[in-house]
Formats: structure tokens, sequence, C-alpha cells
């Protein structure tokens, strides 16, 4: 049988924008694609396009790829063509954020139909929390407030929950949800991402040790949690991440963010 060229890298939390521990994820991913130096293109819509993830996304893959990032926020001032750029790729990668905002504007510009199309193409999809979530039929959102359900672009069957160790709220909600009716899915903690090719699982990988997934689903009324173990990435060296993440590095970038704004006031 020939082997299924869609693939998707599904990653429960964590990753660049969180921990330069989880920088064995960022090589695996660059990794993927049959290319060297593959093309790598952040959508950071899920949090509006801030400029410290992108940043940070620029710093971690620095020298692992050819990278981009897109901001819708920004079409005015930065004008392109988000089809032809996402179709140009090998590696589209969605950051974290709010599920409900991230699919509400990608459907705006059209992006849920460009991703399905890139996707069919053979260009890796992944992402980090919402940008996990937003690839399966349904997922667990905080968009609104308290945990609850969410569609997703229905690329991949079944739920993801992410950050599942790590958010109780969350985790009570999605097992809940999967005995009301929720579709079976994947529970995913941080540090961890599930490769699918096509809609079959064909590995799971972790940049953390303790770090599990489980495949959840209602039998007979009762919730059962399948434990999948991750195969541990090799600690990464060389390209990506120059250094640790500072706090200092956020105040920093806070006071320049808004004495740019205080210089864009009107007087």
């Amino acid at each position: 049988m020939r082997e299924d060229g869609r693939r998707i890298l599904a990653m429960g939390g964590g990753g660049f924008s969180t921990s330069v521990a989880d920088a064995p994820l960022e090589h695996y991913i660059a990794g993927l694609p049959a290319v060297d130096h593959p093309n790598i293109c952040l959508l950071p819509t899920a949090s509006g396009d801030p400029d410290d993830q992108i940043d940070r996304f620029h710093r971690a893959f620095r020298g692992l790829g050819r990278l981009s990032h897109l901001s819708l926020f920004r079409l005015g001032t930065r004008p392109m063509s988000p089809r032809e750029h996402l179709l140009a790729q090998d590696v589209i990668y969605v950051g974290g954020g709010s599920l409900a905002n991230l699919l509400a504007i990608w459907r705006v510009h059209g992006l849920d139909d460009t991703l399905r199309e890139a996707w069919e193409r053979g260009i890796l999809l992944c992402g980090v929390s919402a940008g996990s979530m937003c690839w399966f039929e349904e997922g667990v959102t905080r968009s609104h407030g308290r945990s609850r359900p969410a569609q997703g672009l229905g690329l991949l069957p079944g739920s993801n929950s992410v950050h599942h160790s790590s958010d109780p709220e969350r985790r009570a909600c999605y097992r809940g949800a999967v005995l009301d009716g929720l579709a079976a899915g994947y529970a995913v903690d941080d540090g961890v991402g599930l490769l699918f090719a096509g809609a079959e699982l064909v590995e799971a990988v972790s940049a953390r040790p303790d770090a599990r997934a489980w495949a959840v689903e209602e039998r007979h009324g009762a919730l059962v949690e399948t434990p999948i173990v991750p195969r541990l990435l090799a600690p990464s060296s060389g390209a990506g991440h120059d250094a640790p993440v500072e706090i200092a590095e956020f105040r920093d970038a806070r006071r320049e963010r808004q004495a740019r704004a205080r210089r864009s006031r009107p007087a």
C-alpha cells in the first residue's frame, strides 16, 4: 500500500513558545520533510500575531530551514497572498492561543480551505495547543472562559485535548465530554507530539522524559484511557535555540511595545 503523504504533527503544549527544553521537537519537525533546509512558516493567528511569539519562532528554528511567518492581522501593511505563501511551504506551524478565534479568522481569509489543500499536497501541518486541536473534528477550548468542546477543521477524525497533565480543568472537561458523547480521541501532555499519516497515528514523540499521551474513549458507559508511550527525542544541539529565554526578555519586549504605542499615539 502506498504511504499516505498527508502528515500532521499535533503537539499537546510547550514547544518554542514556552520552553527551550522542547527544542528537540523543533529539530524533529525540521527533519520530517524530504528536503534539506525546508521552508517553514509560522501561523501565529491564535494569539493575535504577537511579536514575542514570532521572534521566538525565528530564534528557535534558526539554521533549521528557510523561515517566514504569515500575519493575517498585518496584511494591510504587509500585503501578500496567504494561499500562495502557504502552498510554497514544506512545513506550516500553527502557534497556540484561542481555538475559537483562530478558526473564525482563518475562515474569513479562506485559510480553512487553503490548509486542507496544503495537507492534500503533502505539506506538513503541525502545531501546539490550539494549533494542535484545530486539525481534529473536535477539541476542548478555553476561548469562552471555562473549558468546553469546540469544532475543528476535521482533517483528522475524532477529538483532541491538550495540556492534559498540566490543566486539570480542561482534563476534567474532556473526560466528561467523551462520556457524554464527544468523539473518542487523544489527550496529550505538554512536550509530546503525535504524528499522523492520513488518519493513522504512526508515531508519538516527546522532548520530556515523563510526558505521555492517551487514547481516550467511552466503552459501555465507562471512560477508558489507554497510555501512549512516546519515543524520547535526543537532546538537540547546534542550530535552533541560541540560549534560554529569560523573564527579562519578556519585560524588555513589553517595554518596547509600550514605547512604540506611545510614539504612535496622535498628538
